[in-house]
């Protein structure tokens, strides 16, 4: 069953996943220049195997959420999430740094104790 985190302090912790109003702007732009509806579509976060330190983020647009995703709106952007990634993710900020070298969304995840070099993959 899915659940909806209501609107507020980007920075919150817990199980919470926070989006700064930047990783907001961008994402919804994104978003309505796929013809996605806002209201009901959303930004897919998640956690995956891969990478030189075992785990590795994903993201993508989706229409809706499925059954068991929690559902977080923060800054009029909905995040869903699985079951199986939440764990690895909760009291993580989505975040979106612009820039030359490093555009694009980032997660700042506390409970990350190792990364790679690269900065691709991490570990819990």
């Amino acid at each position: 069953m899915s659940s909806t985190a209501d609107d507020g302090d980007p920075n919150l912790g817990g199980e919470d996943v926070a989006v700064t109003e930047q990783a907001a702007g961008e994402a919804l732009d994104l978003l309505e220049s796929e013809g996605m509806d806002v209201e009901e579509s959303g930004l897919r976060l998640y956690v995956q195997q891969g990478g030189c330190a075992g785990l590795s983020y994903g993201m993508r647009f989706e229409h809706a959420p499925e059954e068991d995703d929690e559902v977080f709106e923060r800054n009029g952007l909905r995040v869903f999430v699985d079951d199986a990634s939440i764990d690895y993710i909760e009291g993580s900020v989505l975040d979106y740094e612009g820039g030359l070298q490093g555009a694009g969304f980032h997660v700042q995840n506390p409970n990350v104790v190792s990364e790679c070099g690269c900065g691709e993959s991490f570990r819990t």
